[in-house]
């Protein structure tokens, strides 16, 4: 058990915006009405488009940078952006992308944002477990019935139904989705975001304690690099089916980025390990629900079994050069 002072520590070691962040996020379906009628302008530019590309959850942080990624390679008239919130991306508008409403949870919606695409790069739903699996579905329905070439997913590098992690489930059955749905498919396996390993790191950073359960490796893969791979899986017709796993050059545990903040920082962090009970017990008391305490620890229980610990060469490879060290990603980060 804990004594006093390490009790006092442990109670910061999440902090609310981060917890309040990864709380069940409230997804309000927009009220705003969106038009079917096409201008003979827009008519014109969608009969002669068959290379249309669409991406939804644009507005997210991972969407958003494949969007600027493919605005590299192609043009800003052949990408289209599905997002709840249209008013977020007028930017992108303004550029020339083309911007649709679409709801997960609206078949119709999504049927006109993925008109005349021709691949549409599906990023997870923010949902967790059987709503999530629900969204994903209708967004597999209504890419086949809106006659979608290929329909790519963002799942995640370790993605089996008897993980200890709960969104891996949702990933494999989403993967057998894709399969059983005759449609032309890439599952793209990411590795574990680098931007997590904030958020379990907690207070780490300003109290120089990093307080969690046992772990093992992770292949902290940045936004950054997947979303440029992803972009050239996009535009260079790369992968069929279920890709490798897409992730860093090295896989490293809590003590290793404890290690790395005290360089990067010029000051101690210490590591300092609780039990599992202690964790879950902890986030209980900070009013978190089920499912997200169920989600923050498991994340521990799954890279104990090395879950999370693959590297694979296939990112460096797309992207032509070694992914962002979690060195480097700190620093950026810090």
């Amino acid at each position: 058990m804990l004594g006093t002072q390490q009790k006092q520590l442990f109670a910061g070691c999440l902090p609310e915006s981060i917890l309040l962040s990864f709380t069940y996020t409230i997804m309000i379906a927009q009220t705003t009405s969106y038009d079917k009628k096409l201008s003979l302008s827009e008519f014109k530019h969608e009969r002669k488009n068959n290379k249309m590309i669409v991406v939804t959850g644009a507005n997210g942080k991972l969407g958003r940078q494949v969007v600027e990624e493919l605005l590299k390679r192609v043009s800003a008239g052949d990408i289209g952006v599905s997002v709840r919130d249209v008013s977020k991306v007028q930017d992108l508008k303004e550029r020339g992308v083309r911007v649709r409403q679409g709801n997960f949870d609206d078949s119709d919606s999504l049927l006109h944002a993925f008109e005349g695409a021709s691949q549409v790069l599906m990023i997870s739903s923010h949902s967790l477990g059987e709503a999530a699996v629900r969204q994903h579905q209708t967004a597999i329905g209504s890419a086949k019935k809106a006659g979608v070439s290929r329909l790519l997913y963002t799942s995640q590098m370790f993605s089996s139904a008897t993980s200890h992690f709960p969104p891996m489930d949702v990933h494999a059955a989403t993967e057998e989705m894709l399969q059983s749905s005759g449609m032309a498919f890439t599952s793209v396996r990411n590795g574990f975001y680098a931007a997590s390993a904030i958020m379990w790191m907690g207070d780490a950073l300003q109290t120089g304690e990093l307080i969690a359960p046992e772990d093992g490796p992770v292949a902290w893969t940045t936004h950054s690099d997947l979303a440029e791979a992803m972009a050239v899986i996009l535009t260079e017709q790369r992968y069929d089916g279920i890709t490798p796993s897409l992730t860093a050059s090295e896989a490293i545990d809590m003590d290793r980025i404890a290690s790395i903040a005290s360089r990067v920082l010029d000051r101690p962090i210490r590591r300092i390990v609780v039990s599992d009970d202690e964790y879950r017990n902890h986030l209980v008391s900070r009013g978190l629900p089920e499912a997200m305490v169920s989600m923050l620890t498991g994340m521990f229980q799954a890279s104990r079994q090395g879950d999370f610990a693959q590297t694979d060469p296939a990112l460096e490879n797309l992207i032509g050069r070694t992914p962002v060290s979690f060195t480097d990603f700190l620093k950026a980060y810090l």
